[in-house]
């Protein structure tokens, strides 16, 4: 199929809700993506912080084939061993005590949400419901997650949102201004990907979690993003040295499968009962499978190469023509640039490079496993197109 045709059969029968960059994801290896007809990309996106490992990683795929070989799909009415043997990793590397699995960011924050308003009504009642979370922050797609996310540009046609949340400056006095006796939980993201790869100050966060648990407030860190190793730490709240009550994570953690994981530490533990939440597809047993090859292998040594990595790209990038400041926190990186964002991204495709933006920023994940040369062709093709 001629490109064009590919362009013409998308625009026909898929529902306008992105505007695509002009190119078709074929086949691919690492971090190297191919067309059908050979075209190459190195890979600064990984799918939005999706495929940890790159493409086509072998140990992954052995995992993945194995079971599907058995079985693909078994309903949360019944035991499978994937997904309790990765309930037990993540609760053991993270420190969490029960996890649920959805299959996506979006429904794992949907989870937490309902958790949080769950905890306060056993233990307060009715009427503290109230959740603060942070302007400019992003926390998905259904209309629970739109109304936790404090960007008035997403609050537009689907009116209307849910009542019991509110938007704080991402400061401590800036959340404990919208805290009052009916708030039930403060939901962060520690770095901020979709409003510009913005990372939180340290210091401002720790007021805020001793304030939260001061008054049996409950911290619900976002990692939807930020987890599974994208930052150098396997979860960014570990950069901070601070201890949530619930957290959520996506993206990295099947490698390119959809799951989810909302993960639940010492208050929250408990919280949900039989019949409180549920999922059909969450915890799939093949998803778990190539979440199990990927969480196993991001170890201190893996961990270390990504902060490796992330400074080596940082220190290039800061020397960049047109590059006013580099954000983030890993392998996490938002890159203020004097010319406009989406236009140098659709530039930087046409030479072989995929970035994403955020808002005004080129915005850069690429898989933990990126290697230098993959890294320097990158580079190289960034200076070239941001230096024009």
């Amino acid at each position: 199929m001629e490109f064009k045709d590919l362009q013409e059969k998308d625009s026909a029968y898929i529902a306008n809700t992105y505007s695509r960059f002009a190119a078709e994801i074929y086949s691919g290896q690492g971090a190297t993506l191919c067309t059908e007809d050979g075209r190459r990309f190195i890979d600064f996106g990984s799918g939005i912080a999706v495929n940890s490992f790159g493409v086509n990683d072998e140990e992954w795929k052995k995992a993945v084939i194995a079971q599907l070989n058995k079985v693909q799909h078994a309903s949360n009415l019944y035991y499978t061993r994937p997904q309790a043997e990765l309930a037990e990793l993540l609760c053991k590397k993270s420190g969490a005590k029960k996890v649920f699995f959805s299959n996506s960011g979006a429904e794992a924050n949907e989870c937490a949400i309902k958790t949080a308003r769950k905890y306060s009504y056993d233990k307060y009642g009715e009427g503290r419901f109230h959740i603060v979370t942070l302007k400019n922050s992003f926390h998905g797609r259904t209309i629970a997650t739109l109304s936790a996310t404090g960007q008035d540009s997403m609050h537009k046609y689907f009116m209307p949102f849910l009542d019991g949340f509110s938007y704080a400056e991402p400061t401590f006095a800036g959340v404990k201004k919208e805290c009052g006796d009916g708030t039930c939980a403060v939901m962060l993201e520690l770095v901020q990907g979709e409003s510009g790869v913005n990372a939180l100050d340290e210091g401002e966060v720790r007021k805020i979690e001793k304030f939260c648990k001061e008054r049996d407030i409950l911290l619900i860190i976002d990692e939807v993003q930020t987890g599974n190793g994208r930052t150098g730490r396997l979860y960014a709240y570990q950069h901070y040295g601070i201890a949530p009550d619930i957290a959520t994570t996506a993206k990295g953690l099947a490698g390119g499968l959809p799951l989810g994981a909302t993960m639940f530490f010492d208050k929250t533990e408990k919280t949900l009962a039989a019949g409180d939440h549920g999922s059909t597809f969450g915890g799939n047993p093949a998803a778990c499978a190539g979440a199990l090859s990927i969480l196993s292998r991001i170890d201190d040594k893996l961990l270390l190469e990504v902060q490796g990595k992330a400074a080596y790209l940082r220190t290039h990038l800061g020397r960049i023509r047109n590059v006013l400041s580099v954000s983030g926190l890993g392998l996490m990186i938002g890159l203020e640039i004097s010319v406009n964002a989406r236009e140098a991204a659709e530039k930087c495709l046409s030479r072989g490079l995929i970035v994403l933006t955020a808002k005004n920023k080129l915005r850069l994940l690429p898989p933990l496993t990126i290697g230098k040369g993959e890294m320097d062709e990158g580079l190289k093709i960034l200076n070239e197109v941001l230096s024009e």
